[in-house]
């Protein structure tokens, strides 16, 4: 197994103490500082989890030894506290989204290369079986190739969630409503599945969220630099939330399909996973009847995890594999990157009237 890397977190917010748990669990890992901007809430939150809680980055270096942190901040920071934590010399895991442009998100993989150091953004539904065996059957070319894709969520988020912290629902506090908060997650599993964004043409709305500035939802369509094109409809006005899906279709007229959420998405302290992420579509030729098999495989072994904080350990146990064997962790920065160009042209494409090409 090696050594366990030391981790520090960055922010203590209700995602926070997920990564807390997760890190706590981890083999690899040994969490034991936490810093934020509030003193008053770090040692509140340092108390909860037995670790210290320090007023500055370099004392999380200096006094505990931490290897690497964890970014948990709202979405407008994760740009800056990257940047710092970089810059301490600090290996980087940052929370989805990695950054809120592609200048950030390319500035961000410019610093980790200058420093010397690893940085990966968290994607934890890559390491659902459901969403693994799709990315093995691209790898195997059971698709063909995968020239298709659609992603979709059908969403809730009601009042009370979006009062539920003051940053919430704001271009400032949040960045943008579900194309930066909910989205990025199926974003980044088309990336993962079609690789490199090209173009972007899409628009936003808010349908009936009038209490905040955001968008609750968007439309896109997608070209990739392999020539996959793919649509997106994500939103959060659904009431009381359906569904969220990725699906991708290959040259050879197969299909491979991941429901990652059933109802409305999960929300960090204060809702669990509804119902396991299966594979909802599956017509590769002579595997269709796996799809069954795999469904009541999937519902078993998530009655044995607490898939709210499971998957966020399987990533960062690699990360530490990663730091410890100075190898690349499975989630590469660029990953990021894609999902920034997605989020930005989804935004850019809306306020110019036409698709943005990257």
């Amino acid at each position: 197994m090696g050594r366990r890397v030391r981790f520090g977190l960055v922010g203590y917010g209700k995602v926070a103490a997920l990564h807390a748990r997760a890190l706590q669990a981890s083999e690899r890992c040994e969490l034991v500082s936490v810093f934020g901007r509030s003193m008053h809430r770090c040692e509140a939150f340092a108390h909860q989890w037995g670790l210290q809680a320090r007023p500055s980055l370099q004392q999380m270096a200096e006094k505990d030894g931490v290897e690497a942190v964890v970014i948990t901040t709202p979405h407008p920071r994760h740009y800056v506290d990257s940047i710092a934590a970089l810059d301490a010399g600090f290996h980087v895991l940052v929370e989805k989204p990695m950054a809120l442009s592609t200048s950030e998100a390319q500035d961000m993989i410019a610093r980790a290369q200058l420093r010397g150091r690893l940085l990966s953004v968290i994607s934890q539904r890559r390491w659902y079986p459901s969403c693994r065996r799709i990315h093995e059957a691209i790898k195997k070319g059971a698709l063909g190739s995968p020239l298709l894709g659609q992603a979709s969520i059908l969403g809730w988020r009601d009042e009370d969630y979006y009062r539920s912290d003051p940053w919430r629902g704001t271009w400032e506090g949040e960045g943008g409503g579900v194309i930066v908060n909910q989205a990025p997650h199926q974003f980044d599993l088309l990336c993962w599945y079609l690789g490199e964004v090209e173009e972007v043409y899409g628009h936003w709305a808010n349908v009936n969220h009038p209490y905040i500035e955001v968008d609750d939802s968007a439309v896109a369509v997608v070209r990739f630099r392999s020539g996959a094109l793919a649509s997106i409809f994500v939103s959060n006005s659904q009431k009381p939330g359906i569904h969220a899906k990725v699906h991708i279709h290959g040259s050879s007229g197969a299909s491979a399909g991941v429901q990652t959420d059933g109802g409305a998405m999960f929300i960090a302290g204060r809702s669990g996973v509804l119902e396991p992420p299966y594979n909802d579509l599956w017509t590769i030729p002579g595997e269709e009847t796996l799809r069954d098999q795999w469904h009541k495989q999937d519902v078993q072994f998530f009655q044995t995890i607490d898939p709210t904080w499971y998957f966020f350990s399987l990533q960062e146990d690699d990360f530490a594999s990663a730091i410890t064997n100075e190898a690349k962790p499975a989630v590469p920065p660029e990953a990021g990157l894609q999902v920034a160009r997605i989020m930005e042209g989804i935004y850019r494409s809306h306020r110019e009237g036409k698709p943005v090409r990257f």
